[in-house]
């Protein structure tokens, strides 16, 4: 299981093991990661499970498709780094991955 590091937004350092196959967002509340709201459980409708991906990852991931593009602009503060959490999905090499979370969500 690779494990992710998520930066909360008091600046506590979260490790966790995430399954592959299932969402950031999926780990993040299954794991209780402060900030990570995902209102909308994952539709990619809110933009409320917003992180900010560590730019050696970035460019790792696969692109952002228009609707994530979309709900981003929505976003509190987002950055060309930004992420919806709920639009990426576990992968075995994205062990030791770091995500920031936002000091808040819209």
């Amino acid at each position: 299981m690779p494990r992710i590091v998520f930066i909360e937004p008091g600046g506590a350092r979260r490790e966790i093991d995430a399954p592959v196959g299932i969402t950031l967002m999926e780990a993040a509340r299954q794991h209780g990661v402060e900030g990570v709201v995902a209102q909308c459980g994952g539709a990619c409708a809110c933009a409320t499970c917003h992180v900010y991906v560590d730019p050696a990852w970035a460019a790792k991931l696969e692109p952002r498709e228009d609707m994530e593009e979309g709900m981003l602009e929505n976003a509190w503060e987002p950055r060309a780094n930004s992420r919806l959490s709920c639009q990426i999905h576990i992968t075995a090499d994205m062990d030791g991955m770091q995500v920031i979370v936002p000091q808040r969500q819209r």
